[in-house]
């Protein structure tokens, strides 16, 4: 296939993926973002690779953007931030208790925890949701197909419908503007 072709299908594929984007359940995670702003509660992000900036950006859209006008203000934190934090555990402790163990320090119950991982099986985002659900965070996962783990642990999940990770990924990041241009665009203030 010549590079033109390839990218034709390339974007073909990903617009089908993006159109199968089930608005009912992101309209599900819009009310729980909501009801976490307006009770006080932390919405907490976790993931890995491409999923860590989608985390980053995501706080940023509902720290700033969807914060400035509103009486309410997202108490958001990405987990995947504090570098100096994240190789300290990695390294005195394992991998795997990077986002465990800042979420010991800061979340209660009815805190959110919004995990992405496109495969659902990355170990350090299931043990913070393990750990999530076993203190009464509202858990979401946002992931794609099958699902992996993350697809029947977290007590809320968005699938993006594809298994390939670009496409996942491209999925993710669309939930995160069209949630965080919700409360930007559309939500009186």
């Amino acid at each position: 296939m010549d590079r033109l072709d390839y990218l034709k299908e390339y974007k073909r594929l990903s617009l089908a993926t993006l159109s199968q984007i089930d608005e009912k359940q992101v309209a599900e995670l819009i009310e729980s973002l909501q009801e976490a702003r307006n009770s006080g509660k932390q919405v907490f992000l976790c993931g890995n690779g491409g999923s860590a900036s989608t985390c980053s950006h995501f706080a940023n859209d509902l720290g700033k953007g969807a914060s400035l006008r509103s009486p309410e203000r997202f108490r958001v934190f990405s987990l995947t931030d504090c570098i100096p934090w994240m190789t300290a555990l990695a390294n005195d402790l394992d991998y795997s208790d990077i986002f465990v163990e800042q979420l010991k320090n800061f979340a209660g119950p009815g805190d959110v925890l919004l995990a992405i991982s496109g495969s659902g099986n990355s170990e350090n985002v299931l043990k913070a949701v393990r750990w999530g659900n076993d203190n009464d965070l509202v858990t979401i996962g946002l992931t794609g197909r099958p699902g992996g783990e993350l697809g029947s642990l977290a007590k809320s999940v968005v699938f993006i419908e594809s298994s390939h990770m670009g496409r996942i990924e491209e999925g993710h990041f669309l939930l995160q503007h069209l949630i965080g241009y919700y409360f930007m665009e559309n939500e009186e203030a």
